[in-house]
């Protein structure tokens, strides 16, 4: 290759005048040398698994190590637990059913409903004095629907009159029995649960006009009904020994309001 200035040509003072330099291109014809090693050491691969069974230690500067709470086990923990690794699927054993969560009680529902089509039936107490609203708010909406279908738009009079009642019957019993053993979520239940008779002669009020003396039968048949099924579950529910028929005369008086929109 051609030579360059020294190295106070480049680094020292700046070149003088008449200071030449030699551009030529180098000759591509010398052979280059490259150093080798050479590696006597046979290859060996790495042991990962001699690296994680070594206990965990905390660095000199107090970082935090997050080995040092996971054992060599899959996914377990020092304290036995199940980490998210090996156990992830143990995590939701023992999680109850999404409609137990959601306050939904199918066998409740169903009970209950069989209490209201058979007055004469007896009933578990813990089962009536449940909470439950989705068999009530499905009763009131299938009263609105069948009243929708006769021309009739009184989702607001079964609201209002629904809600009144309830408010009024709280009040009732809390004056009647102790008022701890009272919740308002049990008497709405109870009361909507009771509206099924009035669902029924909504559904026949579609097929048949029930106005006239046939209408009168049928209606009086229907409040008897809600109004026996109430008295008996409210009796139950609260332990009112002996004062059924004093809660009947005002469950016949919440119906019959029921009964004047459904027919008229």
């Amino acid at each position: 290759m051609s030579q360059f200035g020294g190295p106070n040509d480049f680094y020292g003072s700046a070149p003088s005048a008449d200071a030449s330099y030699n551009f030529d291109m180098p000759e591509f014809g010398q052979e280059l040398n490259f150093q080798t090693f050479d590696n006597t050491q046979a290859s060996v691969p790495p042991n990962y698994d001699a690296a994680y069974a070594q206990p965990p230690t905390q660095g000199l500067g107090g970082f935090y190590d997050p080995t040092a709470y996971t054992d060599t086990s899959y996914g377990q923990d020092k304290s036995g637990k199940q980490g998210a690794t090996g156990g992830a699927g143990n995590e939701f054993d023992d999680e109850p059913p999404l409609l137990e969560e959601l306050g939904i009680n199918p066998n409740h529902i169903f009970q209950k409903t069989l209490a209201v089509l058979n007055p004469f039936r007896g009933t578990d107490q813990q089962i009536l004095q449940d909470t439950d609203m989705a068999g009530p708010l499905v009763f009131c909406l299938t009263l609105g629907g069948f009243l929708l279908l006769s021309g009739k738009v009184t989702f607001s009079y079964i609201y209002g009159i629904g809600v009144m009642g309830c408010i009024f019957f709280y009040c009732l019993l809390s004056l009647m029995v102790s008022r701890s053993q009272v919740t308002f979520g049990a008497v709405a239940s109870v009361l909507g649960y009771c509206l099924l008779p009035m669902v029924v002669l909504s559904g026949i009020n579609i097929l048949i006009t029930i106005q006239g003396t046939l209408g009168l039968i049928v209606s009086g048949i229907s409040i008897f009904w809600c109004a026996i099924s109430a008295s008996k579950l409210f009796a139950t529910a609260f332990s009112m020994d002996h004062q059924q028929l004093l809660i009947a005369y005002p469950c016949a008086v919440l119906y019959g309001g029921f009964a004047l929109i459904t027919i008229y």
